[in-house]
């Protein structure tokens, strides 16, 4: 009800009299209620004339803020409690009923701002200071500090402050309202989620920070019943979480680790243990996810290697094995199912960060035979509907892939270590050819809906063969069939799936690698041979990933050994005919391209003195190193692929390679003396060396200089050879030109031939229309005169044709006036005589055909006649 008085312009001279009021009363506690009731004032909000004015008078007013956080150290506990609910109600005041008349409130979060920018939160964390023995003062600054926390800015100024080490260190402080751990947990949490984590868990891993953490853990879980402590319980493990996190925290030296990893294991081991004595699980939320929250403190725990000794004084391996086996309902501790569930795939992913440290603890209790049992519980066909709803049971809804998915996880991070113990011990109890048999079953499984796990699950496998099989000849042998089988599907992976993101690639590439279990057998080798293996692995380096040709060509250099393989890479043919000889040609002038070698137009050596040199090296200043030490053009060789195909065309002969370009054997010509050109590298690199660290004498210098000579009339011998190459191309190419022109004009003769041909024919033809007209004339007529010669034996036989054209031989027309009667004999002579003309007629243009020359033209006119 009262009218807000406090314009932005007139702050300034409020804050005078704010200053005037403390310092008196330090002589007179009459001031206490003036300065009380003016900062009860402040907490209304400010009055503006314009919308500029927040701008105008934003130094002002920020000034005026902090000096709020200043007068905290007035002796005065009335004040300090005034300030802090002023500063709450800058996050929740209700706007004034009345207002002067003129003016208008500033905005709801203007002095938010004008806090932040005044920099009050640290001045209230350093006040803490002042306050630490007076529960009721503290608890308020702790309030307002709690609605400071909400902001960035104002977290990084309390941080500045060191708030975390602070807060932390007053847990434990007196605490009649029971809100002290409450608030400063808040805080804490404020601070980690708006500034740097690392920064907030520094502050806290002095000693007496972590004691104090202990105390006020302990003291929450064994007297803490109600829901609020429970939850304040995990908070604090949360927190303890986070400092285990962190190497210099003293979470061993102070016993909170040893207490937190009793507590994560009591329940399971069944060992008394006087620091969890009397205590005991509810079925409860907020004891669920304490229990999850310490299996994740193991495995934080387990990447300290100082830990190590405790995880296993404290049976945390029994402890974690003991969720190894087929789930059963009820759930175990009174978890439900769905609770146990979660709980059991929590600890085997855990188990997978362990085993690996304590792998003495992880024999003696039989762990690969739990695991191996557990993982023929996964592919069985016993009921189980698993719940998926947690963060590890990803895809394990309605089945066991969950489950089958860490399992592997661990055998995964043991056969990693390549301890010959591990392994003999897994392969002992037939885990070779069990894990094949689950391949097979994620393989089938994938094929009905490709899922990340499953590929996961597969690679896992895949990867944990290659390790346990590598450097053994019998578990190869037992590897053999069946593996190769399985192996040649993910070989044929077609290469689009790669970029899919859902495991595509690591999957294609634990393929790969799991080649080792074939390479060195002969049966498995001849194997996969017999199943075109080579042919496959040409196909997928024909593809030209950048991060798959490295691991190809060294399974074909290692497959190489065997003698079978060097004909199966000649008989290979990729797109357009491809051979493998031009394919790894070409593989070794992109590797050239990458690595900033620089060749003519042609591809020919340019530097003769360092022809295969990289930019890389050429930029390297010169060392001098130790003589143990490999120099940049070793170490270069295991950096790229040249290598590689060096060997593999070695393998496959330099000479008479088939389906090579011009182009391919001028770049074989440097392949050809890689090696040459790479002793000539090192020295040059011994040459420079030697001259850095002191001056040669002049037999060296000389024999230096024959060195360089050497290698540099290689270089020179081989641009030779390259220019020959390009010089036989050239006239070969010319050859082939003459050839080609001496046949076009070969079929242009032949052309103007059939040309000329065709005129003929057309000529002839026009004749032979004629003749065939006469014929058809010829006929008509006897056949009407045919009946009249019948009856009239007397009567004379006669027929003019007049105009008959007849073609004869060379094409002169002859007219017959009329048959001459000394050639019929009389009228019925004539008559059969005239009947027989005709067929002796076509058998003679018959008889005429078999003599006539054969046209190429398309017709049978001109044959006839």
């Amino acid at each position: 009800n009262q009218v807000c008085k406090v314009p932005l312009k007139d702050l300034a001279q409020i804050m005078e009299i704010l200053n005037l009021c403390a310092e008196k009363m330090n002589e007179q506690e009459a001031f206490t209620e003036p300065l009380c009731e003016l900062i009860k004032l402040c907490g209304l909000p400010f009055q503006k004339k314009k919308f500029s004015d927040e701008i105008s008078y934003s130094t002002v007013v920020s000034k005026f803020i902090a000096q709020l956080g200043y007068l905290m150290r007035v002796p005065s506990s009335q004040v300090r409690i005034q300030i802090c609910k002023c500063v709450i109600s800058f996050y929740d005041a209700e706007p004034p009923r009345k207002l002067l008349s003129g003016y208008q409130p500033t905005s709801a979060k203007y002095k938010i701002q004008m806090a932040e920018l005044g920099g009050l939160a640290e001045t209230l964390v350093l006040s803490l200071a002042v306050v630490e023995n007076q529960p009721i003062e503290k608890l308020w600054v702790l309030k307002a500090l709690q609605h400071l926390s909400s902001s960035g800015v104002n977290c990084r100024l309390m941080l500045k402050a060191r708030a975390a080490s602070r807060l932390c260190l007053y847990l434990n402080g007196d605490d009649p309202s029971g809100q002290l751990v409450f608030r400063s947990s808040e805080i804490l949490w404020n601070l980690i989620e708006n500034t740097s984590k690392e920064e907030v868990c520094n502050q806290l891993s002095s000693l007496e920070c972590v004691h104090t953490l202990k105390e006020v853990f302990e003291d929450l879980l064994m007297h803490g019943f109600r829901h609020y402590d429970r939850q304040l319980r995990n908070d604090l493990l949360v927190f303890a979480t986070l400092l285990a996190e962190n190497p210099a925290a003293p979470m061993i030296e102070s016993g909170f680790a040893k207490l937190l990893i009793a507590l994560a294991t009591f329940t399971e081991v069944k060992i008394p243990n006087p620091l969890v004595k009397g205590l005991k699980l509810t079925r409860c939320y907020e004891d669920f996810e304490m229990k999850k929250l310490l299996f994740h403190v193991i495995g934080v725990l387990s990447k300290d290697p100082h830990a190590v000794q405790l995880l296993s004084e404290n049976d945390v391996m029994p402890a974690l094995l003991y969720y190894v086996k087929p789930n059963q309902k009820p759930g175990f501790y009174e978890w439900s199912a769905a609770q146990y569930e979660e709980l059991q795939l929590h600890a085997i992913a855990i188990l997978a960060s362990v085993a690996p440290l304590l792998i003495d603890k992880y024999l003696s209790c039989q762990a690969n035979t739990l695991l191996l049992v557990f993982l023929e519980w996964c592919t069985g066909q016993d009921a189980f509907f698993g719940q998926g709803n947690s963060f590890h049971g990803t895809s394990g809804r309605g089945n066991k892939l969950a489950q089958m998915r860490y399992s592997l996880r661990v055998l995964r991070s043991v056969v990693a270590l390549y301890d010959d113990a591990v392994n003999l011990n897994l392969c002992d109890q037939g885990a070779i050819s069990q894990l094949l048999d689950i391949l097979k079953y994620a393989a089938n499984k994938s094929k009905e809906k490709e899922d990340a796990v499953l590929l996961e699950i597969q690679a896992d496998i895949l990867f944990i063969l290659s390790a346990v099989c590598k450097n053994d000849l019998l578990r190869k042998e037992l590897f053999s069939y069946e593996g190769v089988d399985i192996l040649i599907p993910f070989i044929q992976m077609d290469p689009k799936k790669l970029c899919s993101g859902l495991g595509h690639n690591y999957l294609l590439l634990s393929a790969l690698d799991c080649l080792s279990c074939v390479i060195g057998c002969y049966i498995a080798e001849d194997y996969f041979l017999e199943k075109q293996g080579v042919f496959l692995l040409l196909d997928l380096l024909a593809v030209k990933q950048k991060n798959l040709c490295n691991i190809i060509l060294g399974i074909l250099v290692e497959f190489c050994d065997n003698p079978k393989t060097t004909s199966h890479i000649s008989t290979w043919r990729g797109e357009k005919e491809q051979t493998a000889a031009s394919l790894l040609i070409q593989l070794w002038r992109q590797e050239e391209l990458d690595l900033g070698i620089k060749r003519d137009r042609y591809g020919r050596i340019v530097d003769m003195k360092r022809p295969i040199t990289s930019s890389f090296q050429k930029q390297q200043e010169v060392i001098p190193l130790p003589a143990n030490c490999p120099s940049f053009a070793i170490m270069e060789i295991s950096e790229n692929i040249r290598a590689k195909l060096y060997s593999l065309l070695c393998k496959l002969g330099f000479e008479n390679l088939p389906g090579l370009s011009a182009k391919d054997r001028v770049t074989l010509a440097i392949i050809q003396h890689y090696i040459d050109f790479k002793v000539g590298e090192v020295w040059s690199e011994i040459c420079a060396e030697l001259k850095e660290e002191f001056k040669p004498v002049a037999s060296d210098e000389e024999a230096l200089k024959v060195l360089s000579e050497v290698s540099e009339d290689i270089g020179r011998m081989v641009a030779a050879l390259q220019t020959e190459v390009l010089e036989n191309q050239h006239h070969q190419e010319i050859q082939e030109e003459e050839k080609t022109y001496k046949k076009i004009k070969a079929i242009h003769k032949q052309r103007e031939m059939l040309n000329k041909s065709w005129e003929n024919f057309l000529t002839r033809t026009s004749n032979y229309e004629a003749l065939k007209k006469a014929k058809r004339l010829q006929e008509k007529s006897i056949e009407a005169s045919r009946p009249k010669l019948k009856t009239q034996n007397e009567a004379v036989y006669s027929t003019d044709i007049k105009g008959l054209g007849t073609t004869i031989g060379s094409g002169h027309l002859v007219t017959v006036e009329s048959t001459p009667p000394q050639l019929t004999g009389g009228p019925l002579n004539v008559t059969e005589l005239a009947l027989r003309k005709l067929p002796l007629s076509e058998e003679a243009l018959r008889k005429d055909q078999k003599h006539m020359p054969k046209c190429p033209a398309p017709h049978g006119f001109l044959t006839a006649l």
